[in-house]
Parts: C-alpha cells; structure tokens; sequence
C-alpha cells in the first residue's frame, strides 16, 4: 500500500541564497537524510563538514557550458517525478537505476535583484536559471511524494514537520509548499517575461517599453474583514521586492488590522508627503484626497498648520510624517483628535508609548525612502483587463512667469508647495497655500471653477484667510472663470500647466488683476 507520507531519504540542494544552509544541513544530517547538491552550495557544504555527493556523481555528465547544465538529467527529474507506490514507476526507476528524490531545497539565480541593481543586459540573461525552475515544477507536481521549498522562511516549518512525524511531512504541508513554489516560478518567468518585452518594445534596447504581455505577481499579506464597502470582501496583495517608504513594506506597530480603505488611504499619504524634503512635513488625508499640508520648523507645528486646514475632514483621518515621529508630536494628536492611521519614517519609543494610549489606533513605520522614487509602473483596474502607465514621478517642465508681475520670492516658495500638494488631489483641483501650508483644497469636482469655489470655502469655514494665498490647479484653465474665482477669494499668485487654447484670455484676466501667473508645462490629472 502506498505511504501517504513517505520518509526523506534523500534531499536535492541548490541555493543561490545559502541563508540557513548550515542550520538546514545539520538537522537532514540528524535524520541521516543523503544529500546531494550543485556548484557552490555543495562546496559550502563539504566546506562545513557535511558529506554530500555532487549532481555530476548522480547524473554521471559533468556540469557543462558556464554551469547551465548540470540538473537537467533523467537521473534527477525521475527521481523526482517518479510517483512512490506506482508498480509502474517503481519498476522503470530500479530499471535504469534512478533513485528517489524526496526533497527538493532550491532558490532561484537572482534574476530580481540582478535586474534591480541595472545590471548589462548580458548579465541579466545570464541570471536566467533554467534548471532550478524545471526541477521545482517536477517536484510540485509530484508534491504527493516529494517535498518542494523555494523559501529559506519555510525552513524551520520543514523542520518541525519532520520531527513531528518522524522524519516525513504531511500532504497537506506538500500541498503547500507545491502552491508557493509554483507561484514563486510563476513570479520569476513572469519577471523575465516583463523585463524581455519591454526591452524588445523599446525603442533603444533598454527596458523601458511596455511589454506586449504584462504578468503581474503579488503576495496576499492581508485578509481583511471586508473591501471598501463591507459587502464586499478585501484582501491586501503586495509586489515582491517591496522597498522601503511604500505602504506594501511598512509595520504595523500598533493597532488593530488595517482595513482596505485604510491601506488605500495611507498610500495616498505616503506617497503626498514623501514629495517635502527640506522641512518637517505633515500630510492629513480624508478619502483619498489630502485634506490638509504643511511645512514647519518642527513635526508637531506642521501636524498644527495641516489639521487647521480642514479639522472636520481631519476626524478620522490618515496621518503621515516625512522625519521621525517624536513623543510630542504623537501626544498632540491622540489628544486632539479622532485618527485612523498614524505613519512615519520612523518612530521614538515615546512616542509609540504615546499612541498606544489610544485603543485602535494604527501605527505604521515605513522605513526611510529614497530620494529619489525610482520609475515604476502604475496599473488600474478597469472591467476585463488593466490599464498601464509611467508612474506620475515628475513635477513641471520649466517654470515660465507669463504675466506683468513677477511673483515674489515668498509667492514663488508658496506656489511651488501648492503645486507639489495638487499633484496628490483628484482632479479637478485647487489648492490654496500660504506660508508653506494650506488653507483651501478643492477635490474631484467635474468643474475647475466649482474646484476654485469649494477651496475658498473650506478655508472659510476653517476660519482661514485666503488672502495673499498662491493657488494651483492641476491642469490648464479652459476658461478665466476659475482664475477668477481664485483671485474673488484673495488669491494673489497662481501656478498651472498652460496649454489651454484660451491661454492668453486667461493670462489677460490675471494681468487685470495683478496676478502673478507661472506655467509649469507638465499637468496632473489624478482621476
């Protein structure tokens, strides 16, 4: 009868990663598990003491052209894909002396990470393995006899699988690990696939084309409790590789699971104050949208200048820093107001302390970010397939001063902030901005002017003084209506894209009214 769960025998190891090896090595060795392995990993091995036969011993073929073959042989894929208690199969592999492979241990030559480091073409078709894929395909179909590991994390849980059934593992283990080492190759043609189009798609070789086929590979690292409405159900997937300053890499350090709206909108916040480099900076974000900026000499007076911008948008809000969140900071908030999501760069112990004070509220850390976002591609769901684009990384073209006056040096400093916090507004939108903070957003109106007039009335209602204030507006004023209005509410200077067929009526009525316009040839449309 055939064993449901057989007993390893004999293990097949080929890391390009040799994280826990020794550790893996000594407790096979301990359940007098014969191992066989590759290159350098069987180097490593017999270089820690452990007896170990090489893959050119099993296969009787040494490893030929630069190491691009040495597994590929009937002597390793039969012994893995020879099926346990299959008559058939049991006599073929006594017939030509092949013998079982229980476990398989491999990682992947480093494709991913050769790639990311801008490596030469040449040398990433070099990072190309061939062999470890095969064998992990052989080994997960044939997961009711074999055990697969792609994963140095899943060492431990093997570990204990074989010491709590004396030296086996379970099917439902196998099935397991089948399912992530089929993903895992799945990412990794999927990786190679992408990288190979573009280059073929571009037009001077570098891999900068969209590729005719797009594979997309994401992890689940949340299931949570519903999606944006609880009637529907959400989980949370996150791209391998993830870098520090995204939200798919920060920790939780505090509070209870995030839920989709949440991840969605401490993105946004993210991503809006990751654009402030020089000072302090604080982001408030209320559905998507910012709903309050600011820059200031310390953490705790830019959260106090974002949250007087819009404080009835603020209640339950997403919060986010561009330095490290000190106990002040973290101390003012949790007292002054209702919030769902704090997060950092970093955060003091303090000022953990602080928020823990305050039941549910989420605390993440996302690590510092680069300098510079290195170029990515954004994708969007649409009903049957995906759109695909350059992420929007870029700020203006030039900055060309179009009317009689000149801004001021103080104008100028506010239309630029105003212009960086309108990237992150759905359009249609108006900021209004003054002293490095704002006073008035106006979000996603299907009119530029009623954009204008919301933004005039929030700063109203928050008891902000509009006058003297820079206005920015994400794309070109088709008409001098909304320009109009943004000077009617006080406004002073205004930066926009240009580009309008009605450019010069525009920079005419901003002329009469002793505006100071700047065009910044780049727009912005965040839909």
């Amino acid at each position: 009868m055939k064993d449901p769960n057989p007993r390893i025998r004999r293990a097949l190891i080929s890391l390009s990663d040799k994280s826990g090896l020794d550790e893996l090595a000594q407790h096979l060795a301990e359940w007098n598990v014969a191992l066989i392995s590759t290159g350098g990993t069987a180097a490593k091995l017999k270089g820690a003491g452990f007896a170990v036969a090489d893959v050119s011993d099993v296969t009787g073929f040494p490893e030929a052209f630069d190491g691009r073959v040495k597994t590929l042989h009937p002597n390793i894929h039969g012994g893995l894909l020879a099926v346990r208690g299959n008559e058939e199969h049991i006599a073929q592999a006594e017939e030509h002396k092949i013998a079982a492979i229980d476990l398989l241990v491999v990682n992947l030559y480093p494709f991913e990470q050769t790639l990311a480091r801008g490596a030469s073409f040449d040398e990433c078709v070099e990072n190309v393995d061939i062999g470890g894929p095969a064998m992990i395909r052989a080994a997960a179909k044939n997961h009711a006899s074999v055990t697969v590991i792609v994963d140095s994390a899943d060492y431990e849980t093997l570990l204990k699988e074989m010491s709590e059934n004396h030296g086996r593992t379970t099917l439902a283990f196998r099935k397991r690990m089948a399912a992530k080492a089929y993903a895992r190759t799945a990412a990794y043609d999927g990786a190679i696939s992408n990288w190979l189009g573009a280059v073929a798609e571009s037009a001077d070789g570098s891999a900068t084309g969209f590729p005719p086929a797009l594979t997309a590979h994401y992890k689940k690292s949340i299931d949570m409790r519903y999606g944006e409405n609880p009637h529907q159900r959400g989980a949370f997937y996150v791209a391998s590789g993830a870098q520090p300053g995204t939200i798919a890499a920060a920790r939780q350090l505090l509070g209870k699971e995030l839920s989709y709206n949440n991840v969605a909108d401490s993105d946004a916040a993210l991503e809006c104050v990751k654009a402030f480099t020089d000072r302090p900076a604080c982001v408030i974000v209320k559905h998507a949208n910012p709903c309050g900026v600011a820059e200031a000499d310390t953490l705790a007076a830019a959260y106090d200048r974002a949250y007087r911008t819009d404080p009835e948008s603020a209640f339950g809000g997403i919060i986010a820093f561009n330095r490290e969140l000190d106990a002040e900071t973290a101390a003012i908030i949790v007292e002054r107001q209702f919030v769902e999501v704090i997060l950092a760069p970093s955060v003091t112990a303090a000022a953990q302390e602080a928020i823990a004070a305050k039941k549910n509220v989420r605390l993440l850390v996302t690590g510092a970010w680069p300098a510079q976002t290195p170029p990515r591609m954004d994708i969007k769901s649409v009903s049957g397939g995906l759109l695909a684009q350059d992420a929007d990384l870029a700020l203006h073209e030039s900055i060309k001063v179009v009317t009689r006056r000149q801004p001021s040096a103080a104008e100028m400093a506010d239309l630029l902030f105003a212009w960086k916090v309108a990237k992150f507004v759905k359009s249609n939108s108006i900021v209004y901005a003054k002293d490095g903070a704002t006073v008035g957003i106006g979000a996603g109106q299907m009119s530029r002017v009623n954009s204008s007039r919301i933004a005039a009335i929030k700063a109203e209602l928050a008891g902000l003084d509009v006058k003297g204030a820079a206005v920015a507006s994400d794309a070109f004023f088709p008409f001098p209506d909304g320009l109009l209005a943004a000077a009617e509410a006080g406004a002073t200077a205004v930066i926009q894209p240009g580009g309008s067929m009605r450019d010069e009526d525009v920079i005419r009525a901003a002329d009469e009214k002793g505006l100071a316009m700047v065009l910044t040839g780049m727009r912005h449309f965040r839909h």
